[in-house]
């Protein structure tokens, strides 16, 4: 690459680098990993930068690229073990909405939702695209992304669910 695609490059980094992370953050819940997927995402990238042609699609080439680096990672085998403190038991009622308002539940729900299923509802509801916007950033059939959200929502209702009780078991509540 010439300097003139170097400098344009670096612009467009520099404007864009803390929404790519953000959106990182929201895939995969670690802001370490988010950080990492961002650099891939920019990497790749920096690789294709002269083959772009439309620079006005440059957001939805790195959500592409983000989105495909947390699937990819999250296949790795040592992603898949998580260490809890408390194993979950199952309550006979629990109030849903007690648990939304606390961001940091959210999190840890999100944690739990499957990874193709977290990048469609992460596409969906933060970036706030439509189902024919996430399925060519997804590369999968729109009906592919309906499925996956409305899985994605009842996995993430049952992660709440399980996060709000492992929350109301170790700390109680301070009412």
């Amino acid at each position: 690459m010439g300097p003139e695609e170097d400098a344009a490059f670096s612009v467009y980094v520099t404007a864009r680098r803390d929404h790519v992370r953000r959106t990182a953050y929201l895939l995969c819940g670690d802001w370490h990993r988010a950080d990492d997927l961002t650099q891939i995402a920019f990497v790749k990238l920096y690789g294709a930068w002269e083959r772009i042609r439309d620079h006005r699609a440059l957001d939805s080439y790195v959500r592409t690229c983000v989105v495909r680096a947390t699937v990819d990672e999250s296949r790795r085998p040592w992603r898949r073990e998580r260490a809890v403190e408390v194993l979950p038991e199952t309550a006979d009622s629990f109030d849903i909405s007690s648990v939304v308002a606390d961001r940091e539940m959210v999190a840890q729900a999100l944690e739990r939702v499957p990874a193709g299923q977290r990048a469609t509802l992460v596409l969906r509801y933060f970036e706030g695209l439509d189902v024919a916007e996430a399925a060519a950033a997804l590369g999968c059939s729109e009906g592919n992304v309906k499925s996956q959200t409305a899985r994605g929502l009842a996995a993430l209702k049952k992660a709440l669910q399980d996060v709000g009780e492992t929350g109301n078991r170790r700390g109680g509540d301070e009412r």
